[in-house]
């Protein structure tokens, strides 16, 4: 599944991940011949993440609402990371974020924001709606991620319109990034992680306002080489 060039940067930035992670799949076990071919390239690329890492390990197959599919987990932590579906082209970042932050490398986000989602109460199941073509889906599935993250209490599955056409048609979606919380239709289009917050949670939001003049440069993390490389991973660990 990846070429010499993404197995040499992702087997770096694997050297960053500090916690055990394993990656469990839910593989798809229908007559569907698309999902087929796509479970078993998932489980050739968690086998190929593996391979890079003494850190990183697949774990035994388990059911899943939705297959083909896989959790990225950390051994003991309740961290509740899932991806429906193949997460490479612009999404492959997003999978390299998720792997580096429930491995225990810090989400980088103004200090004030991370702790109003760490401060966010109650039970908060999120589905991110996205296609690997799409530029602006990223941004939410990476904020939605790292909040799952940084609070038990959210959960997060990023949902690959492609892979789960039916799913996509039986809710009427007819655009990307369209986000669900909790099973009902929660909001769509770009939103960054104060915005997701806000929406969410207004009181533990009040408590992250702050002058954007003052915050830090953007970290971005590049995976990839070449335009397509670039145009797929030339996202951000952010501000």
């Amino acid at each position: 599944m990846l070429d010499n060039a993404l197995t040499t940067q992702l087997k770096t930035y694997l050297e960053m991940v500090r916690e055990p992670i394993v990656l469990v799949p839910s593989p798809y076990r229908g007559d569907d011949a698309a999902k087929s071919s796509k479970s078993a390239h998932m489980d050739e690329l968690l086998s190929e993440i593996a391979a890079l890492s003494d850190k990183v390990s697949v774990g035994k197959p388990v059911d899943n609402e939705r297959t083909p599919s896989f959790a990225i987990t950390r051994p003991g932590s309740p961290i509740d990371i899932r991806f429906a579906g193949l997460p490479m082209g612009h999404e492959f970042t997003s999978l390299v974020l998720a792997l580096l932050q429930v491995g225990g490398h810090p989400v980088k986000e103004e200090q004030s924001l991370i702790d109003a989602v760490r401060a966010v109460k109650g039970e908060h199941h999120f589905v991110t709606y996205m296609s690997l073509t799409c530029q602006n889906c990223p941004t939410v599935v990476q904020d939605l991620n790292a909040m799952a993250v940084l609070n038990p209490n959210i959960h997060h599955t990023a949902v690959d319109g492609g892979t789960h056409t039916n799913e996509v048609e039986a809710k009427g979606i007819a655009s990307v990034p369209a986000i669900y919380l909790d099973g009902e239709d929660w909001g769509s289009g770009r939103m960054d992680m104060a915005e997701i917050l806000e929406r969410l949670d207004a009181d533990a939001a009040q408590g992250a306002k702050e002058d954007l003049s003052q915050r830090d440069p953007y970290d971005v993390l590049v995976v990839g080489a070449g335009p397509a490389g670039a145009a797929a991973a030339a996202y951000a660990a952010r501000k």
